[in-house]
């Protein structure tokens, strides 16, 4: 399978961006939620002060949020994504949908800097005018940040009478198990547990047998966790990872694959049935911020690698095989941005023989508020460049320096930033595994930290 990409547009997010969520239940497919993290320090605060004359000594730092809700239209190919709606609150450190309606709504679920788990729900109007407003909330604990949460419906169904459950992980170090109560509907504050000695920055369940459980903490630990059981000890508790285990997600293809990421940049895919030795570890030169399976293309995983950009891995002779033997089939970075966030989209832009054979590949056309050409930005490097950490220890240190010569190079590229044009492509609502046959493009989104930047890319298979 031959296969590119290509960068059809950029948006300037204003705060640094760290999470992306396209929407996944049909008839929805063209929304994509974004959410950012903005760190106001205390160097802000000082040329507040020195602006407004107000005191603000001993004012703790204010970790801000913003959550923006875009559509695609194929109707705009010069700048397909158009904002429809954003929304100031806590920074929001996760976020997912739920892959089934829930009471008839459909949910967002966030993981905000104020400990708190909400839920916003979309609502539409005659004129397809989206908005997600807030439907339920519950905080996890005080002085502390919610970091990740995970739906039990990421195989994109449940059995009858399964319980529709969120786990949720925070910076203490513990695990939330939340119930949504479909009736009200509202969340429910099931179990809590200390799991990790430091941050468990990332919380997962097993879509397959969703009693269980996953999570990874900056302990360098990766655990497993059976609902039905006492959490003193885990199921498992693997140490096979370097360092922080901040990535996690379960197959939603295959019943006992696992892959996990960390910070010590190595992808790890897992058989689940057995735990002691991966079966595959692929190095991809940047920590492992998310990691997500492709929708409808089982093998394909994309990886959100912080310094180290984006990639795809295939990994059908790991899987199907059993070999330590996965490809990255793409690699895309920017050198000294940080990439947070990625997700491949449920649309699928299909085009018939005929039009795939007369159509141009693509076309540059200067804007100073378009996309930016990936041959643009490999050639950019800035030297000085180590390990990418969490968006809240980014902001310190000698992070400084590379966040400002990072933003002076984004500055850059915008001012001679161009727009892709893309001819010929449609996008199908529907559901890719049905009519996954004739895919010939998708898309995909990413978000990059330092550059308040949110790209939309598209994702060609041949």
């Amino acid at each position: 399978m031959g296969a590119r990409v290509r960068l059809l547009q950029t948006v300037d997010t204003e705060y640094t961006a760290d999470s992306v969520e396209w929407c996944p239940l049909e008839g929805y497919r063209h929304l994509l939620a974004c959410g950012t993290y903005q760190l106001r320090t205390l160097e802000d605060s000082s040329d507040r002060e020195s602006q407004s004359g107000v005191d603000f000594d001993g004012e703790p730092p204010v970790r801000l949020g913003r959550l923006y809700l875009y559509s695609f239209s194929e109707e705009s190919p010069a700048s397909p994504l158009v904002e429809v709606q954003r929304r100031d609150m806590a920074a929001i450190l996760d976020m997912k949908w739920c892959h089934i309606p829930v009471a008839g709504h459909t949910l967002l679920g966030l993981a905000d800097a104020g400990g708190s788990v909400q839920l916003l729900h979309l609502v539409d109007s005659e004129k397809n005018a989206y908005a997600l407003q807030p439907f339920s909330s519950l905080t996890l604990g005080e002085q502390s940040l919610a970091l990740s949460l995970d739906w039990s419906t990421g195989k994109t169904g449940r059995a009858s009478g399964q319980p529709l459950k969120i786990i949720s992980s925070d910076s203490r170090g513990q695990l939330h198990l939340l119930t949504v109560n479909e009736a009200g509907p509202g969340l429910q504050a099931e179990d809590s547990w200390q799991a990790h000695h430091f941050e468990a920055w990332i919380a997962a369940f097993n879509y397959w047998q969703t009693e269980t459980m996953y999570s990874g903490g900056d302990d360098g630990l990766l655990k497993g966790w059976d609902a039905r059981r006492t959490h003193d000890a885990p199921l498992f508790t693997s140490k096979r990872h370097s360092m922080g285990v901040c990535s996690i997600q379960s197959s939603p293809h295959h019943e006992n694959i696992l892959a996990t990421g960390s910070y010590d940049e190595h992808i790890l895919l897992w058989d689940t049935r057995n735990m002691q030795q991966p079966l595959a570890d692929v190095p991809v030169q940047g920590g492992v911020w998310r990691l997500k399976w492709h929708p409808s293309h089982p093998h394909l995983l994309l990886a959100a690698c912080m310094l180290g950009g984006f990639k795809v891995l295939s990994c059908q002779k790991a899987v199907e095989e059993k070999q330590d033997a996965c490809t990255v089939s793409l690699s895309h970075t920017l050198h000294n941005s940080l990439t947070y966030g990625a997700d491949w989209s449920w649309l699928s832009l299909q085009l018939p023989p005929k039009a795939q054979q007369l159509a141009p590949s693509a076309s540059f056309h200067h804007s100073n508020t378009g996309a930016r050409p990936a041959d643009l930005q490999h050639s950019l490097k800035i030297q000085g460049t180590s390990l990418a950490t969490s968006p809240d220890r980014a902001g310190n240190g000698d992070r400084e320096g590379r966040a400002s010569q990072a933003k002076l190079v984004a500055d850059d590229v915008r001012k001679v930033g161009s727009q892709l044009h893309v001819t010929g492509g449609k996008p199908c609502d529907c559901d890719p595994t049905l009519e996954g046959t004739n895919l010939d493009m998708n898309l995909l989104a990413t978000c990059l930290f330092y550059d308040h930047a949110l790209h939309l890319w598209k994702w060609e298979v041949s």
